[in-house]
């Protein structure tokens, strides 16, 4: 921060009450009032130098010795940039600095402190330093651009805004190599002293500035296509931490009704503008901060078009996301996901599938697919513990993922394992669908295991289970193979034996009907026979109510 020093007299103002005065032999003949501060004061030093209050001086009229009351409420800056000019007048040292400037500058306008009413007056040193520091700083910029701009918007009587712009525009655009100001970085473990500069190196200054005109200086820095588009979706992405509260903060309250009608429009409004200025190109942001967007996105009720964009752009980057990722809050339960949604953004990915491929970019699809399919049955396994999720829907999620997806299907099997256990209520019917998507030959054999010794699946699906593990013990071959007669086996042996028993008695007709071998049923065998009769029962029972 560049600093530029005026006057030598020591300050002499002193307050007492609301009331400022100056140590002086000399008796006050002007009483300044602004606001609620009284000031009395010296026309000799303040008249040669301020054109307006000589205006207002000779306007008035007051008996000889009486001092001259004078109204300046209007001041900009209030008292603080008025006692900078006063002291200048005076002058009493003051330090100008970007923190000041524009108060003062605007304060020394109103009072028309011009070359016109003194040389050397107070504005031309104020200009000087403005072209000299302010100028040639960064930071210095940043801060004079944000005080203009809580002062006037994009009022810029003063011609500071363009100025201040351009000169950040340019230090943005220079080699990072060849940086040698002050700026501010806190990333995690960056240390100014061990490294180079960073090319993201001005994104938390930026951040600070008005959204109006931040967005004014990055379409400016995007139209000169010297910055790499993932630079551009950092500097949003700081942007955005910055000025909308994260979804957790969203989170913790009750319920979207409530923080619709306490979240200021301003998020909303910085969230849509974001989102308007991500590059077209892929990969500028993280598919991670495209979801984060989403989420907020609904928390804040921003515009259909902008979760639609949203929508699209994160499914085009689907593969880099975590299953945490993809818990988009619900529009209407806070407390639920919306799962609609994220086949949404699913579909938008597979969409990919449908445009010709390079060989290259197939094998680069086939392993985004893989990792996919990982990450979205871990997300199944998160929402499988919602109570309100009914099985079709859980079924269709599951179902929306092409099989290629799936490598393996342990963390498929987990998922459905848990809504299992969160949904005891389901009907047969429901539990031997949901484990119909299971491919037991892509079990892990630890999955496998676990799977043959749950009691929350179909028997059916269990038998099938067995089925798998004695193809693998049998394709293991060799002396080191061992008869498999365990208490789970047993099931499995049963099953066969009533088969050979239901095949025997249907003979064809006019055939000839072989030697019954009486078959002695275990108490497996009698168990399944008992739960198919059921399982048939039951499913002739929903046909005809389905009729």
């Amino acid at each position: 921060m560049k600093y530029m020093k005026l006057g030598t007299k020591p300050d002499t103002f002193y307050t007492g009450e609301a009331i400022r005065s100056v140590l002086s032999d000399v008796p006050t003949d002007l009483i300044i009032h602004v606001n609620s501060t009284k000031y009395l004061l010296h026309k000799f030093p303040l008249l040669p130098k301020c054109g307006f209050i000589q205006r207002l001086c000779s306007d008035t009229d007051t008996d000889a010795g009486q001092a001259i009351p004078v109204a300046l409420h209007d001041v900009p800056g209030g008292e603080e940039a008025f006692e900078l000019c006063a002291k200048f007048c005076y002058g009493i040292t003051i330090n100008l600095s970007a923190h000041n400037f524009v108060a003062a500058l605007s304060a020394a306008k109103f009072l028309r402190m011009t070359e016109s009413v003194a040389k050397g007056n107070f504005i031309a040193k104020l200009e000087y330093f403005f072209e000299s520091c302010v100028l040639q700083g960064w930071k210095d910029s940043i801060m004079v651009l944000q005080s203009m701009w809580r002062q006037s918007g994009w009022s810029d009587e003063h011609r500071i805004v363009q100025p201040c712009m351009d000169s950040v525009i340019e230090k943005i655009l220079i080699q990072p190599s060849q940086v040698t100001w002050s700026y501010t970085y806190t990333r995690p473990g960056y240390k100014k002293q061990r490294h180079g500069v960073p090319k993201d190196w001005w994104t938390e200054d930026v951040s600070d500035l008005d959204l109006d005109l931040f967005r004014s200086i990055i379409s400016t820095v995007r139209s000169t296509k010297k910055l790499p588009s993932a630079l551009v979706g950092e500097a949003l992405h700081v942007y955005a931490c910055r000025h909308i509260p994260s979804p957790l903060d969203f989170q913790a309250q009750s319920c979207v009704a409530a923080r619709t009608d306490e979240t200021p429009s301003k998020h909303r409004r910085v969230l849509e503008a974001v989102v308007s200025m991500i590059p077209t190109e892929t990969a500028s942001v993280s598919g991670s901060f495209l979801l984060r967007l989403l989420k907020l996105a609904i928390y804040v009720g921003a515009s259909p078009s902008t979760k639609a964009e949203l929508v699209r752009r994160s499914g085009r980057q689907l593969d880099e996301v975590t299953a945490s990722d993809l818990l988009l809050p619900a529009a209407t339960n806070a407390q639920s996901h919306d799962t609609g949604m994220v086949k949404a953004i699913l579909e938008s990915f597979l969409l990919q599938l449908r445009r010709p491929m390079s060989r290259e970019d197939t094998e680069r699809m086939t392993m985004s697919m893989t990792k996919l399919g990982r990450t979205y049955d871990s997300y199944l396994r998160i929402i499988a513990s919602e109570g309100g999720l009914p099985a079709s829907e859980f079924i269709k999620l599951a179902e929306s993922l092409p099989q290629v997806s799936r490598d393996q299907h342990d963390l498929l099997y987990g998922a459905i394992d848990t809504y299992l256990k969160e949904h005891p209520e389901l009907t047969k019917a429901e539990r031997k669908r949901l484990c119909r998507m299971i491919d037991c030959r892509k079990l892990s054999p630890e999955a496998l295991a676990d799977a043959i010794a749950n009691d929350q699946l179909p028997l059916r699906t269990i038998v099938q289970l067995l089925f798998v593990e004695q193809e693998r013990v049998g394709a293991g071959g060799g002396s080191q193979q061992a008869p498999v007669i365990s208490s789970k086996n047993e099931v499995l042996v049963a099953k066969i034996a009533q088969d050979e028993v239901t095949s025997s008695r249907n003979v064809p007709e006019g055939g000839h009907r072989a030697e019954k071998t009486k078959v002695v049923p275990s108490p497996s065998e009698s168990k399944i026979a008992e739960e198919e009769r059921r399982e048939k029962a039951e499913g002739l029972a929903t046909k005809n109510k389905t009729k």
